[in-house]
């Protein structure tokens, strides 16, 4: 496998969850009234394609029914009031579906060498993860990273 790139291009990304974290956006189908509201990992990567350190955002979820409302949200939270930030996304799985394993379709979309950000319920992290890593794909994860140490054990 050849997983040199070149460091000046675009990393593709692939972002597993769709909560406050991610987007500012809560399970109910409302904002998030907290200082996430506007969420910080969407709005991290709109700014880093911006100045072209990111290319294609994939967004992956479990209820795809609820992609029409996190794109009304990330337009008013984030295009705007931020000119220039594109808050456009692939999303998985289709808006008129549900697939709790829509995150595999995701990983499966992108080459070895582009990065998972996972941001899911804790209990997920870590077969996430290892699909991840299985992959070649450079993995980052909220805390906690796993829960437990064989889970850890694993994925190192």
């Amino acid at each position: 496998m050849n997983d040199m790139r070149d460091p000046r291009s675009p990393l593709n990304v692939v972002v597993i969850g769709t909560g406050e974290y991610v987007t500012g956006f809560l399970h109910g189908n409302e904002a998030s009234r907290s200082d996430k509201g506007a969420g910080v990992i969407a709005l991290v990567l709109f700014d880093l394609r911006r100045r072209g350190r990111v290319g294609r955002i994939i967004l992956a979820g479990r209820d795809g029914r609820r992609f029409p409302a996190i794109r009304t949200h990330l337009q008013a939270r984030i295009a705007d009031r931020y000119a220039g930030l594109d808050t456009t996304l692939e999303t998985l799985p289709a808006d008129d579906s549900m697939d709790p394993r829509a995150y595999a379709q995701a990983l499966d979309r992108v080459a070895p060498g582009a990065v998972a950000i996972i941001a899911t319920p804790d209990d997920m992290h870590s077969p996430i993860a290892q699909a991840a890593l299985d992959r070649g794909l450079h993995t980052l994860v909220v805390k906690p990273l796993v829960k437990t140490l064989a889970e850890h054990d694993r994925l190192l």
